[in-house]
């Protein structure tokens, strides 16, 4: 595997990687990752590709992120009461414990299936006194 230098992040012309890259952190004004889009209250609205900002990573491929004009971005969609009333559905049945039936209150882990308490249930409390 080749190392990534500064160099090969550097392709302001997108002659080597087909898009414009840039380093990481090192992007001009205009651009920006879908969060920052998000966090201003836009998304890309269909809007291909712009450019790409590349961050070495030595064991791995780089770390890649997609960049979008910020000019060319539309305003988020305002949520509507069905939509609003879908999405509480979903998360709703990603707290409920299909074992015990009862909402958790946190989302149930996939690794376990089911809330907490019910993979692991109290142990009976032991009899004997404890020898120390």
């Amino acid at each position: 595997m080749t190392s990534l230098t500064f160099a090969k992040c550097y392709d302001p012309n997108g002659t080597q990687h087909g898009v414009p890259t840039f380093p990481w952190r090192l992007a001009p004004e205009g651009y920006a990752t879908r969060r920052q889009l998000r966090a201003a209250g836009l998304r890309p609205g269909g809007q291909p590709v712009a450019a790409q900002v590349l961050r070495p990573r030595y064991r791995r491929g780089p770390l890649v992120a997609y960049l979008y004009r910020v000019d060319r971005a539309k305003p988020v969609r305002p949520m509507t009461p069905a939509k609003r009333a879908a999405l509480d559905k979903a998360n709703r049945a990603r707290r409920t414990c299909p074992q015990c039936r009862t909402d958790a209150g946190y989302v149930i882990p996939t690794s376990l299936g089911i809330c907490v308490p019910c993979a692991y249930p109290d142990p009976a409390p032991c009899d004997s006194p404890r020898s120390t």
